[in-house]
């Protein structure tokens, strides 16, 4: 089996983080959902819990961020195509998102990225990379 991310995700409402994440694609997985977390499918290797705080809370000892104010994580997903790119972040923004919290990044035909913020500020980068660019790693942008 390959390995598997969950990221775990402190939210304050289970209902609307629940409905956002299937407004940008992933597929709720009613196995490991209750009315204290929903497990969001992503991929098949990446997956997103979305926790009350509360249970959350049951984790760690450390008091939960406020991602709206300060930041410790910026989560990146590829995706297929520019126009992916657009359409991932437009969904979100639709469903009570925020479109563009960080700068777009264009460098033209090798890479193109926008973020999104779910609405407990989570902040999410939608990343499309030219497949030979990615072969070459940093030095196709040293390049360009």
């Amino acid at each position: 089996m390959s390995k598997m991310i969950f990221i775990n995700l402190p939210i304050t409402d289970l209902a609307r983080s629940t409905a956002f994440y299937e407004a940008i694609g992933g597929r709720k997985e009613p196995k490991f959902s209750n009315d204290q977390a929903a497990m969001i499918v992503l991929s098949d290797a990446i997956n997103v819990m979305l926790l009350t705080h509360d249970f959350y809370k049951g984790f760690t000892g450390k008091p939960i961020a406020d991602a709206h104010r300060s930041s410790q994580v910026i989560l990146a997903l590829s995706a297929d195509s520019t126009a992916n790119v657009d359409a991932t972040v437009e969904k979100a923004a639709s469903a009570g998102g925020k479109a563009d919290p960080g700068p777009r990044q264009e460098m033209g035909k090798l890479m193109y990225e926008r973020s999104f913020e779910d609405p407990d500020g989570h902040h999410w980068e939608v990343v499309w990379m030219d497949a030979s660019a990615a072969e070459r790693g940093a030095s196709a942008f040293e390049e360009a």
